[in-house]
């Protein structure tokens, strides 16, 4: 056998194995190991059952405080805001409607509208029904934005109807699924507003007319928090010739003054009750850090990762290796404390597909925050600068945001490793920086370069 070429200067000549293991038998057997080694450490065990017990503790907590919080509200303030299409919406004002059973329309000429606020809202309506959280499609007018169409909960939308101050006629039409509003300056020209397809109309709906104001809200952010308070506004406005063909048993008609508060849109101030059920798991997060880190600095404190390395010279697959059994431990120590977490606070149904998300998302962003970190010690080969710079990287900007101006907090949760805590998310707010799926791409992207670092120096240094 040839001996190698000697390297120049100090450079390390890495062992390479005279034989190769049979395809996958190695690996499983790296696996198995590293798998023996990490339960068979007291410790480490009981770093991962502390991620769950710390987890489920911290939700216990919180959960008190939301109780003694929701005991000292005053009863009957309304119903919990509903959520639709993954964002928590508002549906408030005042509605004088009828039923109409098929097809039909509403005209009416709003005369007169209070400037309560520049989103105040004066129009027609038809809804399948009166509760909260009802499909509806509407056209109105507003003080400051002209004439809009209104569907979904969402930001009313402006097409032909353009800007339009009082008197200003409107109509809204029901032909099947299909609902269209339309806006005239003299009840004769009418133009096509917008239009929206409401697959599951019932034959008989509600149809009238509606008033809703929001609220002015003003938003207080810090350090480490924000408050939110919000006054009330009251909206009011007149209709004249109102008029429902053909006629609705109970709908309005004549001249019609309507008062009412409370807007219908996008809530995007409320509270997302899920991810504040997950918060906890931030607790949880340390621990695994701390666990991710020691699991390597011990091993190159006490040399036994030089043996690992004779028994497996690819070091590469001994990272590997690593990172996959510690990465499914945490999986499943995340899941039971995600899991607990939110069967506590009780927020919201499991089955719903965001919550579902947030509780297995929380679950995967622990695992890859592992890998994170076990990819930084091995970088540093220091634990207490590997676990600072993880935490700094992750939990800071979370802490830093809300004293920064919004549109830096959006950024700096953006590009940071803590868009991965955008995981749990099951809302959409006025603060939200990014996608649940895209935040947790973003840390995995984080944690892919990290890994392959590591591999790199591993590969070309001494144990």
């Amino acid at each position: 056998m040839n001996e190698p070429a000697p390297r120049p200067g100090n450079e390390p000549v890495p062992y390479r194995s005279a034989y190769r293991d049979a395809a996958g038998g190695g690996f499983r057997r790296l696996l198995r190991a590293e798998w023996t080694k990490l339960r068979s450490v007291p410790r480490w065990g009981a770093a991962l059952l502390a991620v769950v017990l710390l987890t489920l503790a911290t939700a216990l907590v919180s959960q008190a405080g939301s109780s003694e919080q929701v005991r000292g509200r005053e009863q009957g303030a309304g119903a919990a805001p509903p959520q639709r299409y993954g964002a928590l919406v508002e549906d408030a004002g005042a509605f004088d409607h009828g039923t109409l059973a098929g097809d039909g329309s509403i005209t009416a000429r709003v005369t007169a509208q209070a400037d309560s606020h520049p989103w105040a809202k004066a129009g027609l309506m038809v809804r399948e029904h009166t509760r909260h959280g009802a499909d509806y499609a509407a056209v109105l007018l507003t003080p400051e934005h002209g004439v809009r169409f209104h569907t979904d909960y969402a930001d009313a939308t402006e097409t032909a109807g353009g800007a339009g101050s009082t008197p200003r006629w409107l109509r809204l039409t029901r032909e099947g699924g299909t609902v269209t509003g339309y806006a005239s300056p003299d009840g004769a020209d009418w133009r096509r507003v917008g239009s929206a397809e409401l697959p599951g109309l019932p034959e008989e709906i509600a149809i009238g007319v509606f008033v809703a104001s929001p609220g002015l809200v003003e938003v207080e952010r810090s350090f480490g928090g924000e408050g939110i308070s919000e006054s009330a506004t009251v909206g009011e406005a007149t209709f004249a010739e109102v008029d429902v063909a053909p006629p609705a048993a109970g709908a309005p008609a004549g001249t019609v003054t309507l008062t009412g508060q409370g807007d219908i849109g996008p809530l995007r101030y409320g509270d997302d009750t899920v991810q504040r059920a997950l918060s906890p798991a931030l607790v949880g997060l340390t621990v695994v850090v701390g666990l991710a880190v020691v699991t390597l600095t011990s091993e190159l404190r006490t040399g036994m990762v030089r043996t690992t390395f004779a028994a497996s010279p690819r070091r590469t697959r001994v990272l590997l290796a690593k990172s996959l059994v510690l990465g499914g431990a945490v999986l499943v120590a995340g899941a039971l404390a995600a899991l607990g977490s939110v069967l506590l606070a009780d927020p919201a149904p499991l089955t719903d597909g965001p919550v579902l998300r947030a509780v297995l998302g929380t679950a995967a962003l622990l695992a890859v925050v592992a890998v994170l970190s076990l990819a930084v010690a091995t970088l540093l080969r220091h634990g207490a600068v590997a676990v600072a710079v993880v935490l700094l990287l992750i939990l800071v900007p979370e802490i830093v945001a809300p004293g920064l101006p919004l549109s830096a907090a959006l950024w700096l949760e953006r590009l940071t490793p803590a868009a991965g805590l955008a995981i749990q998310q099951t809302v959409t707010r006025y603060d939200t920086a990014i996608s649940p799926w895209g935040g947790f791409a973003v840390l995995c992207g984080y944690a892919a370069l990290a890994w392959a670092l590591a591999a790199w120096r591993l590969r070309r240094r001494n144990a």
